[in-house]
Parts: C-alpha cells; sequence; structure tokens
C-alpha cells in the first residue's frame, strides 16, 4: 500500500502478530514483531503509517479499542505517532528520552512513564517559551515550572542538566535513585539555595495547587510593583492521578474562578494510570471539566512539538487558566511496554534500551548526548539572558527606597522594627479586657500587622466571620489582584497547598485560615510543608471541646497530638492576648518550616500579669508561678485555655500549703530544642501533671509514664463549654485531686 507521500509501505500478519516495514530514505516508528495480543493499541503507536495502523485496527476488532475519542483540531494529525517527517528538534527530546532511559536502567527502577511520554512537551516548552536562567537558579521573575505527577523526576532532572543548571551535571544524573544524589526518586526543593525544583513533588495533585498557589503569588505582586518587575508564567507538568485527586479537582475550580491567565498546565493525556486504562476509575470527559470551571482548553498531539508550542502561543494569550490537552503514549520508545500499564514504572533492562535506540534512530551511547544536541539545549537555556539583564536594570534603576522595600520582599526579610507594634500589644493587652475569643486575639494582632506586612496574604475556608483575619483587607478576585484575602470557599485542601505555592514562590506571607478540626483535610499539605521547610503560617481556631454544641465532630481532641508528631512543624496554643502576642513575634521570625497557631473559639482570661519585654514563649515553655510555700513539691504544665485551670488549681494547693509551680508549655518544639539545663529548671523536681483538653499522647515526655495528666481520653460531645469541663473533668478540683494522688502515692 501506500502513503500520502508515495513511500511503499506494507504489512505482514504472522499469526497474531503484526510486523510494519517501513522503507523511503528513513524509518520512523520501526516495529518488528509488536505482540499485539497484550495490547493491540500499540499497533498505532509504534507505526508510522496511519493506512496501515487503519487496516491493523480493523484486522484486530476485537483487541483493538478506542478507549475515548479525542477532539483533533483541523489540521493535526489523527494519533501521535503518525507523523511522516521528523522534526527538527526531534533529537532534543530524544535526548530527554533517551537520559531518562538510560538513569532508570542503572538505577533499576523509576518511572519511566513521564519522562518518555511528555519529552516533546517539554522540548517545546523549555526552548522556546520558558523564562528563565539557568545560572541564576532563583530570578525572581523566572517563570515557575511545577513537575506535579513527580514520579516522572527523570523529565525534570534531564531538562536541568540539558539546560546547564550547575547542581545537575550528568554525574549527578548518572546517580539518579543513588543516596546523597540531587536526583532523587522524587524532586525535593532544596531548603538552601535555588536549584531548579521549585517545590518537592510526589503525592498528587499538590504540584498543581501548588502551581496555582504560584499564579495567586504572581498576580498579587504584578499587582503591587508592575509587570517591569513581575511578570511571569507558571506552567505544571500533570499526570492523570493529579486530576483524580480532590485537591486537584479543588483547584480546577477555584483557579477558574479567579480566572488566572498566567497559569498554564500540560496534561500527559495517555490514558494510562497504575493500575491500566483509566477507563477502570473514571469515564468523564476531563476536558470538558476544566471548560466548564472557566478554563481555556485545547487538546493536540502530545508528540507534535509544533502543536504544543501552537497551544502555549494561545495559552499565553488567554486572560484564562488554560489547560494543555497532551494526548501521548505512555513509554514511548519502550516497544515492550509503551502504551501499557508497565509504562508507567516497569522494570527497564539493557535490552529496552537498546531496542528504543534501535526503534527511534538514537545512535549514541548511555548518557551520551552529541555536540549539536547539547549545544542546541545549552542555546535554549541561554535564551532569555537579554529578558534577565533588562530585569536587573529595571530593577537598579528603581528609586533607592522602593528598590530596598521590592528586594526586601523578593528576600522574605521583615522591615525594620517590626516587632514594636506586636510589643505595643502585648502592653495594651494587660490593660484592656480580652477579646471575646482566642482566635479573635489573632485576628486583632493580623489587623495591626497589616500596614507593616503588605506581602501578607490571607487564605480561608468561608469561616470569615468566626476566625475574622480579613477585617482591613479587600479580596484577591478575578477583577481585582491587589486584594490580600483570598475567599477559598470550602476547600481547605487546596488553601493549604495554594498557601504552599505562595511560599515557594516567594515575595508573600502566606496564611491559612480554618477550624483545627479541618486541619486534617490540610495535612498533606502541611507535611509538605514541613518536608520543604516553607514558612506558611497555619492558623487554627476551635481548638477543643471549649467550642460547645457544635459536638464532637468539631472537637479536635487528637490532632494537636498529631500535629506535634510532624517533624519540622512548630505548633502554639497560646493561653493569652500577650502569649498570643509573642507566639506571632516567634511565628514571623520563623523562617525554615512552617507554623500551626492554633486558638481557642472561648474567651482567654490573662494569665501574664506583668509586662515583659523578652518573649518567653520563644523558649517554647517557662515557669508562669514558681511556689509560695517553699521548694516544688507539685508542677502543673498546661497550654492554651488550660493554663487557667492550672493557675486556679495551684491557688487551691498552695492555700493547702502545697508548694506548686505553674508552667505553661505553648510550643513543645522550641522547648524541646533549649539546652538540659534550661529544660530541667523549668520542669523541676517532684510531682509533675498535665492539663489539656486533648489526648495525652505526647505528655509523657514531660510527665514521665507515672505523672499526672488531666485531659481527654475520648471523643467529646454536644453541650455549653462550661458542662463539657466538668462532664469531661478536667476542672481545678480534679488537677488538685490527682496532684494529692501522686504525693500520696
Amino acid at each position: 500500500m501506500w502513503n500520502g507521500y508515495g513511500k511503499r509501505r506494507g504489512i505482514e500478519l504472522k499469526g497474531l502478530r503484526l510486523q510494519c516495514v517501513c522503507g523511503g530514505s528513513r524509518q520512523m516508528g520501526y516495529a518488528p514483531k509488536l505482540n499485539v495480543v497484550h495490547e493491540s493499541l500499540n499497533i498505532l503507536r509504534l507505526c508510522s503509517c496511519i493506512k496501515i495502523a487503519k487496516i491493523a485496527a480493523n484486522a484486530f476488532p476485537s483487541i483493538y479499542q478506542h478507549r475515548r475519542q479525542a477532539q483533533v483540531p483541523a489540521g493535526a494529525c489523527a494519533h501521535p505517532m503518525t507523523a511522516h517527517t521528523p522534526h527538527p528538534q526531534q533529537d532534543l527530546a530524544h535526548a530527554i528520552r533517551f537520559l531518562s532511559i538510560d538513569a532508570i536502567v542503572k538505577a533499576q527502577e523509576g518511572h519511566q512513564g513521564v519522562p518518555l511520554g511528555m519529552a516533546e512537551i517539554a522540548t517545546a516548552l523549555y526552548t522556546r517559551h520558558l523564562k528563565f536562567n539557568p545560572q541564576d537558579a532563583g530570578w525572581f521573575d523566572r517563570d515557575r515550572v511545577v513537575l506535579s505527577n513527580g514520579h516522572g523526576s527523570m523529565l525534570l532532572y534531564s531538562l536541568l542538566h540539558l539546560t546547564g543548571y550547575p547542581a545537575f551535571p550528568i554525574e549527578e544524573v548518572q546517580r539518579f535513585r543513588v543516596l546523597g544524589s540531587v536526583c532523587e526518586g522524587h524532586p525535593e526543593r532544596p531548603h538552601d539555595q535555588p536549584n531548579g525544583i521549585e517545590v518537592t513533588t510526589g503525592p498528587l495533585g499538590q504540584g498543581i495547587a501548588n502551581a496555582f498557589g504560584m499564579a495567586v503569588a504572581e498576580a498579587y505582586l504584578n499587582a503591587r510593583f508592575g509587570k517591569d518587575l513581575v511578570n511571569h508564567f507558571t506552567y505544571a507538568f500533570v499526570g492523570d492521578g493529579c486530576l483524580q485527586e480532590g485537591v486537584g479537582q479543588e483547584m480546577i475550580s477555584l483557579a477558574g474562578h479567579l480566572q488566572l491567565g498566567k497559569l498554564v498546565l500540560l496534561w500527559d493525556d495517555n490514558q494510562i494510570t497504575d493500575d491500566g486504562s483509566t477507563d477502570l476509575s473514571i469515564s468523564e470527559n476531563v476536558a470538558e471539566r476544566f471548560r466548564v470551571a472557566g478554563w481555556h482548553v485545547i487538546e493536540m498531539d502530545g508528540h507534535d512539538i509544533e502543536a504544543v508550542s501552537a497551544a502555549l502561543d494561545a495559552a499565553r494569550q488567554d486572560p484564562r487558566p488554560s489547560m494543555l490537552a497532551c494526548r501521548t503514549v505512555i513509554a514511548k520508545g519502550i516497544a515492550r511496554l509503551q502504551g501499557q500499564r508497565g509504562g508507567h514504572s516497569g522494570r527497564l533492562f539493557e535490552e529496552d534500551a537498546q531496542a528504543a535506540r534501535d526503534m527511534l534512530g538514537w545512535a549514541h551511547g548511555p548518557f551520551e548526548v552529541p555536540a549539536d544536541v547539547q549545544q542546541a539545549w545549552r542555546a535554549a537555556g541561554q535564551r532569555s539572558q537579554s529578558d534577565y539583564a533588562a530585569w536587573q536594570a529595571r530593577v537598579a534603576a528603581l528609586p533607592a527606597p522602593d528598590r530596598a522595600e521590592f528586594e526586601r520582599v523578593m528576600k522574605g526579610e521583615l522591615p525594620a522594627n517590626w516587632q514594636q507594634v506586636l510589643l505595643d500589644y502585648k502592653q495594651q493587652a494587660l490593660q484592656a479586657p480580652p477579646a471575646p475569643s482566642g482566635i479573635f486575639v489573632s485576628a486583632e494582632i493580623n489587623d495591626l500587622l497589616t500596614p507593616l506586612l503588605p506581602e501578607r496574604m490571607v487564605g480561608c475556608a468561608d469561616l470569615e466571620a468566626p476566625t475574622s483575619h480579613k477585617r482591613g483587607l479587600t479580596a484577591f478576585t478575578a477583577d481585582d489582584r491587589g486584594g490580600s484575602y483570598v475567599h477559598c470557599g470550602v476547600r481547605e485542601h487546596v488553601m493549604g497547598s495554594m498557601a504552599n505555592g505562595m511560599a515557594a514562590h516567594g515575595g508573600v506571607m502566606p496564611l491559612s485560615v480554618t477550624y483545627l478540626a479541618f486541619a486534617d483535610y490540610q495535612r498533606p499539605a502541611m507535611r509538605m510543608a514541613a518536608l520543604m521547610g516553607l514558612p506558611v503560617k497555619f492558623v487554627f481556631s476551635h481548638d477543643s471541646i471549649g467550642i460547645g454544641r457544635n459536638g464532637p465532630t468539631h472537637q479536635p481532641v487528637e490532632i494537636l497530638a498529631s500535629l506535634r508528631a510532624m517533624p519540622n512543624m512548630l505548633v502554639m496554643r497560646p493561653a493569652d492576648a500577650v502569649e498570643a502576642a509573642e507566639c506571632w513575634e516567634a511565628a514571623l521570625a520563623h523562617t525554615t518550616g512552617p507554623i500551626s497557631l492554633v486558638f481557642a473559639r472561648q474567651s482567654l482570661p490573662l494569665v501574664r500579669h506583668m509586662h515583659t519585654p523578652g518573649n518567653l514563649v520563644g523558649r517554647g515553655g517557662y515557669v508562669l508561678h514558681e511556689p509560695d510555700n517553699g521548694p516544688r513539691q507539685v508542677t502543673l504544665l498546661a497550654t492554651g485555655s488550660e493554663v487557667a485551670l492550672a493557675v486556679a488549681a495551684r491557688e487551691q494547693l498552695e492555700a493547702a500549703g502545697i508548694a506548686t509551680a505553674v508552667v505553661s508549655l505553648p510550643c513543645w518544639e522550641l522547648f524541646n530544642a533549649q539546652d538540659a539545663a534550661y529544660r530541667h529548671s523549668v520542669l523541676g523536681n517532684g510531682v509533675r501533671v498535665g492539663i489539656e483538653a486533648a489526648v495525652r499522647q505526647g505528655w509523657d515526655a514531660y510527665l514521665g509514664m507515672d505523672g499526672g495528666f488531666v485531659g481527654m481520653t475520648g471523643f467529646g460531645a454536644s453541650g455549653p463549654a462550661d458542662e463539657l469541663y466538668k462532664l469531661f473533668n478536667i476542672t481545678p478540683e480534679a488537677v488538685v485531686a490527682e496532684a494529692r494522688r501522686l504525693l500520696a502515692a
């Protein structure tokens, strides 16, 4: 038979095998002896002749099934493998493909599906559209790229190496998945100097939600500083798993609502997940889901570099966020696995690598990139040099005060004398009646910080009335990018991940506000913030049974313990307005990880009655009251609203002649970081009793196995707060009884 170019092509059927013999001056998609029993779709995907592919489909109707009908733009190829002429940049894509294959073969494990399937997409983005500078990976006005399908990490590592990022020499690529290599199993954002990896990814859906947060940060900073200083795009490589996770759907909805035109997703639409066809778990039209949410959607052949590039051009011009649905073949180039579930992460062998070289015409050894291809990639890494130089010149030309403020914000530094507003609040709190609730104390403090910290952005999950952290802020909307309050709706999953993306972007200080009971909706984002060392402030209200009649669903008795168990997470639970100000001071100064600031719904009476210019919370725990009756016999330790209970119990014990101290422990993590001498001086000798309207887990580190505890042993109940404290025996009288029991033991 003859194709449209007049080249002779034929097929040979041998039982249940098909052999495509491609003639002419070159060979595209040569695939000897393809096994069509396992996955006859490979007939299409491995053959360069569309007419042969059609014959194959007719020959095996019971085996070949289209999983869904894709919309093909006018003039586009009917299938990714139907190109008849090699693209001038095809070898650039193959360089990604074979670096990935070689690294995975050498490591004996990895996920080849993404880098092999998205090689052409990445080539189009990095060589024609991306604004970046490998020699200054932290350039503030660079385009951001997020590999949301992080298991395909070799795609990113190959790109970073090829374009010339210093942290990714070929030696590191060769050490893929080796302990100590920067090329880890999944991309890991560095804690010190930027290296090209924007965020840590792996848990699917988190990456695209981070990308959304980056786009929000860019839009806000663009409105504040102008397009001459902040004007860039955020791109995310996305897989089916990212779009199936719930956080992904929350992102799709909110990003469409906010019309973030500089957010572009590149979807690896290969119709395969780890278990097999996407038909196993979904049946909706994914592209239409985006359209309904207000996105700009383009569907194309993901192996057609020109089609992808044209789609990127269109995306950059559209005011809506863009979804580029790129139809691809998973693990393209590995004849044994491509188009099949094994293409995701099936073991690759040297024989697979050689077969891919033969099939794709790559006549180069392992980790070998020909000089002309390497030069083309390095040229791509230099394509933004003029933009970079022009931006540097614009920053340098700013008036001195404007430049200083812009550079402060870029570096994430606090303004001069920033603590003064908090010191003033502490003094005022000693004279003023307490706010109607603990969370409103935090709201008052944040309102005072608004003119001092314009970079602060607040996200709230449809709980403004009971949390009150908007106050003087205006809303960030599709029409007003200058607002610093994001109405997230009932979407805690994406709110936390958005905050991570904002922090990773830089230039903004994100706060995420909701009830503590809903922290579990943010848990994946909180864990990722801790893992990346991002200074996100997670603000929580309604911290205990003190919320009353809302009942046990809203009474997070176990969540404090779970947050304290998270590495690199500071958990702060202030006892009154003075401690709240000190907690906020410590939180603002902390830049190496996230903070959970946990506030009560109910009013908190003052337990601190004397002004101290120093920050007692800064050491995590301190002695609030020493005994009046000689050396300590009892130490009562508490956090948050229960510190007042400890103070009341102390009065009863002291009246009975029992020397009693009260210790406030608002932040265990900071306390644990103090030297042993200080910790011993605070905890003291003798009997210890912990008091917290939560479970005991974690308290034994301070109480000992035989120490006493007054708190929760199960879930709460619905009723007035004061009655619940009595019901669960969290009272001064119960504390006194527990201390007496231990003294008598």
